[in-house]
C-alpha cells in the first residue's frame, strides 16, 4: 500500500495547514504550476519522494526538473500525470493520444483550478484534478487530495478544503 498526497497549482504558496495534511504520506505528487522552488523544498521536507510536472508558470528550474507528461507505475497501478490536459470527453489531443497508447488506470491533470475525479467508463482510467493549492486564480477553496494505492486498487480518497479567504492572503 502507497499512500499519496496530490496537490496542484501552488503558484509559489503551500499552506500550514496543507503541509500537514500531506504529511504521512509515502509519496507526494505535484501536477504543475508550482510557483517557486521553496514549495518543491517545503514538500522535500514532508516527504523524500516527489514527482510532478512542470506547468504553465513555471520557468526553466521546474521544466529542467520535471516533464511535461510523467508516466509511471505504482504497484500496479498505471498513471499518466502532465499539467494542462482536460478531463474525460473533453481531453486535449495529445493526452487522448497518450491515455490511448498508455491505458493507464490513473489519469492526473492540474490547470483548471477546479477539483475534480471522474470515471471514463470510455478509456477505462479514473481522471482526478486536485484543484488549486495557491492563492492565484479565481477559486474560492485551496484544494488538494489524499489516496492510497493497493495493488491495483485506487482507494481511501479524503478531499483537503481550506478557504482561500481570509485564512491565506
Amino acid at each position: 500500500m502507497t499512500k499519496i498526497g496530490l496537490l496542484s497549482d501552488t503558484h509559489s504558496i503551500l499552506p500550514d495547514e496543507l503541509a500537514n495534511f500531506l504529511k504521512g504520506s509515502d509519496q507526494i505528487w505535484h501536477a504543475g504550476d508550482w510557483g517557486s522552488i521553496e514549495v518543491y523544498e517545503k514538500l522535500k521536507a514532508i516527504c523524500p519522494i516527489i514527482k510532478g510536472v512542470y506547468g504553465n508558470i513555471d520557468g526553466p528550474t521546474f521544466s529542467s526538473q520535471f516533464p511535461e507528461n510523467l508516466i509511471f507505475n505504482i504497484e500496479q497501478v498505471k498513471i499518466i500525470m502532465t499539467h494542462i490536459g482536460g478531463y474525460p470527453g473533453r481531453y486535449e489531443s495529445r493526452v487522448r493520444k497518450l491515455i490511448m497508447q498508455e491505458k493507464p488506470q490513473l489519469y492526473i491533470a492540474g490547470h483548471s483550478h477546479i477539483l475534480k475525479v471522474i470515471y471514463d467508463k470510455k478509456h477505462e482510467v479514473l481522471h482526478m484534478n486536485p484543484g488549486a493549492a495557491g492563492k492565484s486564480g479565481f477559486h474560492k477553496v485551496i484544494t488538494a487530495m489524499r489516496f492510497q494505492i493497493n495493488k491495483d486498487r485506487i482507494e481511501k480518497l479524503e478531499i483537503f478544503e481550506l478557504e482561500r479567504y481570509p485564512s491565506i492572503k
